[in-house]
């Protein structure tokens, strides 16, 4: 048994000598052919393949796997795994700083004197204060501390927070935070990326998340649009429907013919220009309405998608209009 063996003996028993080829597909975190100890409990072969990457032991001859969840070798991991955190726009230094470890060795492993460890700890020191002491830093900090937060309650996604750290960076940049309120430019500026990301999350969500103001939040949010030219897009209806008739409880069924009613509705001029989430909640309730669902009433579908109830009947009278199926529907329950 050579070295390499050795090496991988705490892993996987190893028999055959490793070759040229063998150590080649070893580096490139490809599959290792070796003899392992362990027999396939299927063809009881004992010719097994050891993957470094998802450390399952599999069988070469019939492709059981023996054995998974299989501690991966120091030598097999990717370089790219040991490079450390990638670096991210939510973080106040964008992931890059050097942190002084508080281990009293040098890099061989030798430890230090008292002098040397003095030394350490003042340059310790003078590295924190010197990090802490920067306007920008300590305003990315509490920041994206806000932003988290708001992410946590809301469940964004990554990518939404990673524009929304953009969106602040740059307003940052262009000296629009100055004289106004943290919180409400991290309201604007998530609301921004939720808004370019098609993101069903109103002013009000957001400003209630992060106990802001949602009068100055909105107000921050058209200053940032008009500074830095963000277009507005309006987030098509389709991504309130589901959040809505989730909070009105309502059934499967209903909710498949509110869809279908909903991709007829958008087709029509009638609907063009009006609130996205009004047009869903008239849908969803028309569809109640062609359904018979009579635990729903008009209360019930404005309280889950957050609007009036007037509005939900102006909206509703423009979809009885394109759908006349849903009109005799209602006519017919009255009459009951």
């Amino acid at each position: 048994m050579n070295k390499q063996s050795i090496q991988h003996s705490k892993y996987i028993l190893c028999e055959s000598p490793v070759n040229a080829f063998q150590e080649i597909d070893r580096q490139q975190n490809t599959l290792e052919v070796v003899t392992n100890a362990r027999r396939c409990p299927s063809c009881k072969s004992a010719e097994t393949i050891f993957d470094g990457i998802t450390g399952e032991i599999i069988c070469t001859t019939c492709g059981t796997v023996v054995l998974d969840r299989q501690e991966t070798p120091a030598s097999d991991i990717n370089a790219k795994n040991r490079s450390g955190m990638p670096s991210s726009l939510v973080f106040p230094d964008k992931g890059l700083s050097t942190i002084i470890t508080y281990s009293n060795t040098d890099a061989k492993g030798t430890v230090l004197n008292q002098e040397q460890i003095t030394t350490s700890n003042k340059i310790r020191y003078l590295d924190k204060i010197s990090g802490n002491n920067k306007n920008h830093l300590r305003n990315f900090k509490n920041a994206f501390a806000i932003m988290a937060s708001v992410s946590d309650k809301l469940g964004l996604t990554n990518p939404v927070i990673e524009r929304a750290a953009y969106y602040y960076r740059k307003a940052f940049d262009s000296k629009l935070i100055k004289g106004r309120a943290i919180k409400e430019m991290v309201v604007a500026s998530i609301y921004a990326s939720c808004k370019e990301m098609s993101v069903p999350r109103t002013l009000q969500e957001i400003s209630y998340a992060a106990n802001a103001e949602p009068i100055f939040s909105g107000r921050c949010y058209r200053i940032m649009s008009r500074k830095l030219r963000i277009s507005p897009t309006i987030i098509d209806a389709s991504s309130y429907i589901s959040k809505i008739a989730t909070n009105a409880h309502i059934s499967q069924q209903t909710y498949r013919e509110a869809v279908n009613m909903l991709s007829v509705a958008k087709k029509n001029p009638i609907c063009h220009g009006k609130d996205p989430k009004a047009v869903a909640a008239a849908v969803l309730y028309a569809s109640c309405l062609k359904k018979n669902e009579e635990d729903i009433s008009q209360s019930k579908i404005a309280a889950a998608g957050d609007i009036s109830i007037v509005t939900l009947r102006k909206r509703l009278a423009d979809i009885l209009k394109i759908c006349p199926e849903v009109n005799y529907a209602k006519t017919l329950r009255k009459m009951k």
